[in-house]
């Protein structure tokens, strides 16, 4: 079992890293290390991973008002009151993949479709028209259908218009990323869905997918290609949804550490019911409040996006304490923006326009952002 992590961080690649960790106790049940850890913080002395376990564990729901105010704190220091906003796009609900849990699985007897250029464009255009100008493309597990020749082609017809374009697709290879970076991709969002090798192998039946460590290496390969941005996180209710946190909050300090000059941002997305899709495990509010709330306190600088598979209310309350990007006006099926009839990957929880979610965060003194500079520049 690793004890010092810093030093590992350093000196392995987070597949390494991962195969060393056995028996992770990510529910530590001690309310006297976790006041301890809480009085350390208070003197601005940052947890270490081994403390931030006990920060995500169920005793510490105990302290939530006392750890969402030191959140609220780091929160308007690191990142100001600035909200940044994008909306997805999805390019295709067509998928060789079987994932239990996901509506785009291949044995789904579900309306497939996928965009042509012009139809992605138009797409793209209707968010642009709503002052939208970070966009993120979809695609189910599909290499033919839609290839990165094709993932090239459409990009290379919106770079002028967006001042960011990231992707969240199978994973490609660290020469596909670098080729696609060329064409105006500049941010990667990839989900290693559950960390637990076992459950892996559950939900996963067939495709590419299966391949769990090709996948987990995947944000190392959009690292070495000098992606600006890349988004982890794990898929909460396939697995112990602590050991989860654990693992996407260890991920993240190793790609900060390793990949400095790109910006890392978490997202913990619920499950939530699709075509086919039944019997959703449940994870609390409070205990999925606590899990970011934690994660700011323990990585200060990295974003942490909440989606709109969470309630217009939960996301009111959530944002202001510690969320800096969220996703506004969503549709999850291709060609959804234009009222084409296919198959939604799951089903959204916040239907809010563009136009209603900024108001929002006018409301609460907040500055909604539509174009980060950072990665404006390519």
């Amino acid at each position: 079992m690793i004890r010092n992590f810093s030093d590992y961080l350093q000196n392995f690649s987070f597949h390494e890293i991962y195969q060393k960790i056995q028996d992770i106790n990510s529910n530590p049940n001690s309310y006297k290390k976790i006041e301890q850890i809480l009085y350390d913080i208070q003197n601005e002395e940052k947890p270490t991973w081994e403390e931030f376990l006990y920060l995500i564990s169920k005793p510490a729901l105990s302290y939530l008002e006392d750890l969402a105010q030191i959140a609220y704190k780091i929160t308007r220091k690191r990142f100001g009151n600035a909200i940044l906003l994008y909306s997805p796009l999805y390019l295709s609900n067509e998928c060789k993949s079987i994932c239990t849990y996901c509506g785009f699985r291949y044995d789904n007897q579900i309306k497939r479709k996928t965009l042509t250029i012009e139809e992605a464009f138009q797409e793209a255009m209707i968010l642009h028209k709503q002052g939208i100008r970070h966009i993120l493309l979809l695609t189910g597990e599909d290499y033919r259908n839609t290839s990165v020749s094709y993932l090239s082609q459409i990009t290379e017809t919106l770079q002028q218009y967006f001042s960011s374009i990231g992707i969240e697709v199978y994973p490609l290879r660290e020469e596909e990323y670098r080729f696609l970076r060329t064409k105006g991709v500049d941010s990667l969002t990839i989900y290693q869905e559950t960390y637990d090798p076992i459950r892996y192998k559950e939900v996963h039946l067939q495709g590419v997918k299966k391949r769990m460590n090709f996948r987990l290496d995947c944000p190392d390969r959009a690292g070495r290609a000098e992606l600006r941005k890349i988004g982890i996180g794990a898929l909460l209710g396939l697995s112990d949804p602590q050991t989860e946190v654990a693992m996407v909050a260890l991920h993240a300090q190793y790609l900060q550490k390793k990949y400095w000059k790109t910006h890392i941002t978490i997202s913990l997305p619920r499950l939530r019911p699709a075509e086919n899709v039944f019997n959703i495990p449940k994870v609390s509010d409070h205990l999925y409040s606590l899990f970011f709330i934690a994660i700011r306190i323990f990585l200060p600088d990295v974003g942490l996006v909440l989606s709109t598979r969470e309630s217009p209310h939960f996301r009111d309350g959530m944002i202001p304490i510690c969320i800096t990007q969220i996703s506004a006006g969503s549709r999850t099926e291709p060609g959804g923006y234009s009222g084409y009839d296919s198959t939604e990957q799951f089903k959204i929880e916040d239907n809010r326009s563009i136009s209603e979610i900024v108001e929002m965060l006018k409301k609460k003194q907040l500055d909604p952002v539509f174009t980060d500079w950072v990665y404006a520049v390519k």
